[in-house]
């Protein structure tokens, strides 16, 4: 078994038409022996929807349990926003939302099932945490593409994420939900 870790990098040219914010970004990720193409591919979209100055991979990579995918650190410790991704367990929810002022989930996974596996689960403040699904067909479909090197353009509109690249574009909804259950 090959151990190794493969960078990829991403070109990723922004257009979130919702938030009015328009980014050229441009870094490295590194696949890690564990993780998977789709997750790999979720974090980098978490990266590029969820984009705000000082955004930031977490510095060990996925070798840190205790630090999220992604974050944004505040001055004087916490954080003003934690990215988790995939499906993590309700602990670890209930710990992003006490170090955090808002924490997002993005997920290949259906937000209501999310929603029904936190239901009756202690997570402080569950009102913080906004779930972010992108669809497992979607992201399998950008695996076919991805590169070592990529080139991709982004838009973002009423839930409405368009990707392309050199030869392909992709069109899918984005599902979002809060993780309480609305009453």
């Amino acid at each position: 078994m090959n151990s190794s870790v493969v960078l990829y990098r991403f070109r990723l040219e922004v257009s979130d038409i919702d938030r009015d914010r328009y980014e050229s970004l441009d870094f490295r990720v590194a696949l890690h022996p564990s993780e998977t193409l789709p997750y790999l591919l979720t974090r980098v979209l978490a990266m590029a929807l969820s984009t705000e100055v000082d955004l930031s991979f977490s510095k060990e990579g996925l070798g840190n349990p205790d630090e999220p995918s992604l974050a944004i650190s505040k001055p004087n410790g916490g954080y003003s926003l934690w990215i988790e991704i995939g499906n993590p367990s309700a602990r670890r929810l209930h710990k992003a939302t006490k170090a955090s002022d808002r924490v997002q989930i993005y997920t290949a996974k259906d937000p209501q099932q999310l929603q029904r596996d936190y239901d009756g689960e202690e997570i402080h403040k569950k009102e913080k945490i906004e779930i972010i699904s992108i669809p497992l067909a979607t992201l399998d479909r950008l695996v076919a593409h991805l590169q070592r090197d990529n080139k991709w353009s982004l838009m973002h509109q009423q839930n409405e994420l368009t990707i392309s690249g050199p030869e392909f574009l992709e069109v899918t909804e984005l599902k979002r939900a809060p993780v309480a259950i609305p009453v």
